[in-house]
């Protein structure tokens, strides 16, 4: 199947730029830990006659008439996303994981209201909060961070007397660069305490989750999930919201209620069908034995990683990994900004990002750390033993840094790359 034939035709300019993205992506490896591969049968469905049809409202309660089919596709990825996530209710249209927080905080919160999360030089994202975003004029974003950064410990002390005090509307658990599992129980009690929503954002672990290689915050009384259904999730990019109220069903269909406005028409016009319909699938996917093999698999390939990280006496932020990703402080270690880190291994056909570490004195555009993981590379059938060899690579690049170095370092990464082709199908 030529998967492009018409762009090939029609545009030849955007079908040479696609062409050498997949080209990139076979010949090299991803180690960004919030990109993944997505199966053949994803694809299919983002390039569906769907992407044609407005549906504004949600199944049953359309604005637009013909929604038959387009009904048919939002409720089988909401059944599948409770089911992988034991909620009470789900809303699979937010665009993004970003616009799923937006929304969670509209439907939790007024203008003004107080929210408390984690600090994004701790590991929290931007949409928890930071100054540059435009959601921080909107709410009262407080923080709370990590107690010991060379364990990684929370300090769950310091983040319930913040909440005694500022009396937040929401806490927020979540993270975008954090290594380590949080206690989601502690969180969970703390929130009940002081009479807010618990809120976790589980957009990179939420394929751990599914998978039964990460807890679930629904187990210890969370309120809401919010997550992206791409990076360890494997399927389109998009978000989505989900709810069982703590346990409270009353509960959850009053917040449920709330979060179906606030998506829509609250922060969204029409859903993006053709995106839920890949979503439906993605779900179905995770639904598998096969998944379960594969998220655990994406924590014992990390900890191959970190193994050889921590032999060459290379820091890494709360000293290891219990997830899919590590946050290494090559400046610190290495002598070698992230930016200039970034760059290099690039070069030698590994991708991955430059981050800023905690209480980092460098800029965010050239930082102390990088940030990269395996979903992506487990995809391709990576184990243990490949991974390790991966991150020797990585030492001895950001070691040596020389074209010699470079150059058969890039042989080796083409010759891995090429050895684990992406598969088409996931099922």
């Amino acid at each position: 199947m030529d998967f492009y034939s018409h762009i090939k035709n029609e545009d030849p300019d955007v079908y040479a730029a696609i062409e050498g993205e997949e080209k990139r992506e076979r010949e090299g490896i991803e180690l960004i830990p919030s990109e993944n591969y997505v199966s053949l049968a994803v694809r299919e469905a983002m390039s569906s006659v769907l992407t044609n049809k407005y549906s504004e409202g949600y199944p049953g309660k359309r604005y637009y008439g013909g929604q038959e089919f387009t009904d048919q596709v939002e409720t089988i990825a909401i059944e599948r996303a409770k089911q992988l996530f034991g909620a009470a209710y789900a809303n699979v249209q937010p665009l993004g994981g970003a616009n799923a927080n937006i929304a969670a905080y509209m439907a939790l919160m007024e203008p003004g209201d107080t929210i408390l999360g984690m600090d994004l030089s701790h590991g929290g994202h931007l949409t928890h909060g930071h100054p540059v975003t435009y959601i921080s004029k909107v709410f009262r974003f407080v923080r709370y961070g990590m107690k010991n950064v060379e364990t990684g410990e929370i300090d769950y002390e310091a983040l319930r007397q913040t909440a005694l005090t500022e009396k937040p509307k929401v806490i927020l658990a979540g993270f975008s660069a954090y290594p380590r599992e949080l206690d989601w129980q502690k969180i969970s009690d703390i929130a009940k305490e002081v009479g807010a929503y618990a809120v976790a954002d589980v957009a990179h672990i939420a394929g751990l989750i599914a998978g039964g290689a990460a807890k679930n915050p629904f187990d210890y009384g969370f309120d809401v999930l919010t997550t992206t259904t791409h990076k360890t999730l494997r399927g389109p990019r998009g978000g989505m919201i989900l709810t069982t109220g703590g346990g409270d069903q009353a509960r959850a269909e009053e917040i449920a209620k709330k979060i179906d406005k606030a998506v829509f028409p609250g922060l969204q016009g029409g859903p993006h069908m053709h995106q839920i319909a890949a979503k439906a699938i993605a779900f179905r996917e995770a639904l598998q034995p096969s998944f379960k093999t594969y998220a655990h698999q994406i924590v014992k390939n990390t900890a191959a990683m970190a193994e050889v990280f921590k032999t060459h006496n290379v820091r890494m932020i709360t000293g290891g990994t219990d997830n899919h990703l590590i946050l290494a402080d090559v400046f610190g270690s290495l002598g070698i900004s992230g930016g200039e880190a970034e760059k290099l291994l690039d070069q030698a056909g590994i991708t991955l990002n430059k981050n800023a570490i905690a209480d980092d004195t460098r800029k965010p555009m050239d930082p102390s750390g990088i940030r990269f993981g395996t979903p992506a590379i487990t995809t391709r059938g990576f184990n243990e033993t490949d991974c390790a060899q991966v991150a020797e690579l990585m030492v001895e690049i950001l070691t040596k840094r020389d074209d010699a170095t470079v150059s058969n370092a890039r042989a080796a990464i083409h010759e891995l790359a090429v050895s684990h082709p992406v598969p088409e199908t996931f099922v």
